[in-house]
């Protein structure tokens, strides 16, 4: 898929894969590429500014974390209540965005009664 397709979803995406759970920027890329069955492929110089300005605007809140060893220390990210609020919107937008598309993309046959008489030309 073309990184083009991703840009104006990138905050939606990035909000849905955190919403479980507080993940590091790596895990962040790979729960995307994973859910996306492979399609989305986001790249480190996309998400991390993305990261950072959801959390200057509230919407994540992170915080620095050592792994089991203690050697590595890496910035995790979580949804604040803002986050939540955000993601619900966005998604409801998403589908709102879907359906009208769908609506174009593929139309409803005029042999369907459920079709309007003015739509059924």
């Amino acid at each position: 898929m073309r990184q083009d397709a991703v840009r104006g979803h990138l905050d939606g995406l990035l909000l849905a894969v955190l919403e479980a759970e507080p993940l590091h920027g790596y895990a962040i890329i790979t729960a995307v590429q994973r859910r996306s069955g492979g399609t989305l492929a986001l790249r480190s110089g996309t998400i991390y500014p993305a990261l950072n300005r959801l959390e200057r605007i509230g919407l994540l809140r992170g915080d620095w974390r050592s792994d089991g060893d203690g050697v590595r220390r890496r910035r995790c990210y979580e949804l604040t209540e803002a986050g939540r609020r955000t993601l619900a919107g966005e998604r409801t937008a998403w589908r709102e965005f879907t359906t009208a598309i769908g609506s174009v993309l593929n139309p409803v046959s005029p042999l369907n009664p459920a079709t309007p008489p003015e739509l059924a030309t």
